[in-house]
């Protein structure tokens, strides 16, 4: 397998036109609607192109997950053109063109910034874009993009695909490289270096030694990502069915922790954390988790980010739980221990209320599930089946004192309404609660 070329130097843009002779890609693999986006805005005089991870992964003859446009349109023409069109984004102001569930993303061309452009357009703070909507030509927004292999633009009009940086040459020879100086562009926004990551595992490419240096020491650079994006980037990556690969990476390149700084913690062993045997089953909690996520995925199962950071923050949790276990009723020191987890990791990046409450309602079914009399109830509730999946990840990577526990909750889902009232037949009966009785004042 060839390398390509061997640094990143300064981009000198040379324009190559694939015909469509010389590729793969077929308007059949096209979405329609992202074909209706493309021939109005030709028809309406803009010029426009597929771009992207979809020519990327059309070159590569798999199904893109999405079809994304530039043009040479601004947002609010483009908002002119399709009534069925939103402007979103500060930071990147796009359109996002609704046909039902699909959505076509619309980017204006995008220009380098200069001393002429107002803050309004475009604003760089210590090296990082806060703002980035400075408009300008097809040939600016290839040197503006951050992979070669995502700097690829196909031309609906004739078939054929435009490359400016050998981007089908790193196709060829399967690498990630980083457009322009490595160092500056994950400065200008730290979020690429997960991208790196992302589409290293996607594509099973080898990163480019200059591109892949600075990943080993700049992760502290993602401290400085606004956190609803850094939330959302997160969630792409290990929900992208290579979680296992991504994770992995994370870790080789010291970034894992700053996503999850106290999990972080409780994965390796330092000299506040010797407890072998608690590192391996937290190590083995979380990689079975993802490699469940992974095969769900590869099924088409649904998936929810709530039961991944769940997994993820369950150490933590124990953690924040265990000093407080002996000095009152379990349920309240699970409160306390989940507030205190969740707020730590919120200190990080945004997570969403609909999904903390999901979060919380599997940590609490872990506690619930115990009751077995209660099984009717716990079984009819709608976090049942998370919480219990949960449970059977925990027995599986190491706490065999809950396979028990899984094999009846197992056979009591299986079974039919005789056979259920039968097993809550045979269980001890529960011990009752002594009502406390009240001093009567003087």
């Amino acid at each position: 397998m060839g390398s390509g070329r061997a640094v990143n130097t300064p981009l000198s843009l040379k324009k190559e036109v694939i015909s469509r002779a010389e590729h793969g890609i077929s308007r059949a693999q096209i979405s329609p609607n992202a074909l209706k986006v493309l021939h109005r805005l030709h028809k309406a005089g803009f010029e426009a192109y597929l771009v992207g991870g979809s020519v990327r992964d059309l070159l590569l003859q798999r199904a893109p997950k999405d079809f994304d446009v530039a043009t040479s349109a601004h947002p609010e023409a483009v908002r002119r053109l399709f009534s069925n069109c939103r402007l979103i984004g500060r930071r990147f102001r796009l359109a996002h063109v609704f046909f039902g569930p699909e959505i076509i993303e619309v980017a204006t061309f995008r220009a380098h910034h200069s001393e002429t452009h107002t803050p309004q357009q475009a604003q760089v703070r210590n090296g990082q874009i806060i703002r980035d909507n400075v408009y300008g030509t097809l040939e600016e927004d290839a040197e503006r993009r951050d992979f070669t292999i995502n700097a690829l633009y196909y031309n609906h009009a004739d078939g054929s695909v435009i490359d400016f940086n050998r981007g089908m040459e790193d196709i060829k020879n399967n690498i990630i490289r980083i457009l322009g100086d490595p160092l500056q562009r994950y400065r200008e926004d730290p979020v690429r270096m997960l991208r790196a990551i992302r589409f290293a595992v996607k594509t099973g490419f080898q990163i480019e030694p200059v591109t892949e240096k600075p990943l080993f020491t700049e992760g502290h650079l993602l401290q400085n990502v606004p956190q609803a994006r850094l939330f959302e980037e997160t969630c792409k990556l290990l929900l992208s069915g290579q979680s296992v690969a991504a994770f992995a990476k994370l870790e080789t390149y010291n970034i894992f922790r700053y996503l999850f700084p106290e999990t972080d913690k409780t994965i390796h062993l330092t000299t506040t954390n010797t407890d072998e045997q608690t590192v391996l089953y937290n190590r083995r909690l979380i990689e079975r988790t993802l490699s469940n996520t992974d095969d769900r995925i590869s099924k088409d199962k649904p998936i929810t980010p709530a039961f991944l950071l769940a997994a993820l923050l369950w150490p933590v949790l124990q953690n924040n739980l265990t000093p407080l276990k002996d000095s009152m009723p379990i349920l309240a020191a699970l409160e306390i221990a989940m507030n205190r987890t969740v707020d730590s990791q919120l200190s990080v990046f945004s997570i969403q209320k609909r999904f903390t409450l999901m979060m919380r309602e599997i940590w609490q079914m872990q506690y619930q599930l115990q009751a077995t009399y209660r099984a009717p109830y716990l079984l009819s509730r709608l976090k049942f089946r998370a919480g219990f999946d949960f449970l059977s990840l925990r027995a599986q990577s190491g706490e065999t004192e809950l396979t028990p526990l899984v094999d009846w909750w197992t056979e009591y889902q299986n079974a039919d309404q005789t056979k259920r009232e039968a097993m809550l037949a045979e269980l001890p009966k529960p011990k009752r609660r002594r009502k406390r009785r009240r001093k009567k004042s003087v």
